[in-house]
């Protein structure tokens, strides 16, 4: 079996998964929001809030990135940003009401990019393929 493609086919996976992103938000009239602007969102619903830098940590980009995603996200009202209490140099983004509401939307979105992704994967495959592309994060 040829193995020396790995990352381009890594690559078309992440193309494919976009497209199928993009056409399921267009398909709900959600405007304005990216791939990379459902990274921040799906953490924000896991974790209520974060600050700028755990944002950028969490979702491997860096500080300027987060911040153009950020602001951009903040100027379509979903999320807000405030000044940590316990130390104004800490920026939090947190969810609007907004912003919650499209959680039904980003779990169904999910669901249909796992469906394909997956497609007739048993249990034992996908937990394989898992590990294994866990595997190659790691030893990069």
């Amino acid at each position: 079996m040829k193995t020396n493609h790995i990352v381009s086919l890594i690559s078309k996976i992440r193309s494919k998964a976009n497209r199928i992103i993009i056409s399921e938000l267009r398909d709900r009239d959600i405007k304005g929001l990216s791939p990379s602007h459902g990274d921040i969102m799906f953490f924000l619903f896991q974790s209520g809030s974060a600050s700028m830098m755990e944002l950028a940590n969490k979702i491997d980009r860096d500080k300027s990135t987060i911040t153009a995603l950020v602001k951009k996200l903040v100027a379509m009202g979903y999320i807000e940003t405030v000044k940590d209490k316990k130390d104004s140099r800490v920026t939090l983004v947190t969810l609007t009401k907004k912003g919650l509401q499209l959680k039904p939307d980003f779990d169904e979105i999910s669901n249909i990019l796992l469906e394909h992704t997956y497609g007739n994967c048993s249990s034992r495959e996908k937990e394989v393929i898992v590990s294994g592309i866990e595997k190659l994060l790691r030893n990069m």
